[in-house]
């Protein structure tokens, strides 16, 4: 029988190997995992299923925001995450260090795309004013 993972010594070892995340990223992505099936939970009535890498992106997206507001994007880039990919490294780490599971089917690449950061965390914040978007002279073109 396998001992119990002390999570703490694990993240450890993850910083050290790969010091590009901070620990608080790892708790993050786990807390973010954690909101991602409960949302997952109440779409199928209760039957717990496994989400995917785009779900927990999105996930990821809303659980930021409700905790960091306007501060999400300095928060995470505190971190060492600036991309959607960073959270899909985040994951493996995790996976790769028996922190969390997988399916046969989730890779990385599963996180490539997924949105842009300046989008998804800054503009839910920023005024009215500045969300329009400027349309361009009507002018006739020359002949």
């Amino acid at each position: 029988m396998q001992p119990s993972l002390n999570v703490d010594e694990v993240l450890e070892k993850i910083v050290a190997k790969d010091p590009r995340y901070t620990r608080e990223a790892y708790f993050f992505v786990r807390e973010a995992l954690d909101y991602t099936q409960k949302i997952a939970l109440k779409s199928t009535k209760g039957e717990f299923r496994h989400v995917t890498g785009q779900e927990l992106l999105g996930g990821i997206r809303q659980f930021a925001l409700e905790q960091f507001g306007p501060m999400t994007l300095t928060v995470l880039d505190e971190w060492g995450v600036r991309r959607c990919e960073d959270f899909g490294e985040l994951v493996f780490n995790m996976v790769d260090n028996s922190l969390l599971g997988k399916t046969e089917t989730d890779s990385r690449e599963d996180f490539k795309g997924g949105y842009d950061f300046e989008e998804a965390f800054r503009r839910p914040f920023l005024p009215k004013s500045r969300l329009r978007v400027a349309e361009p002279d009507a002018k006739p073109a020359s002949s």
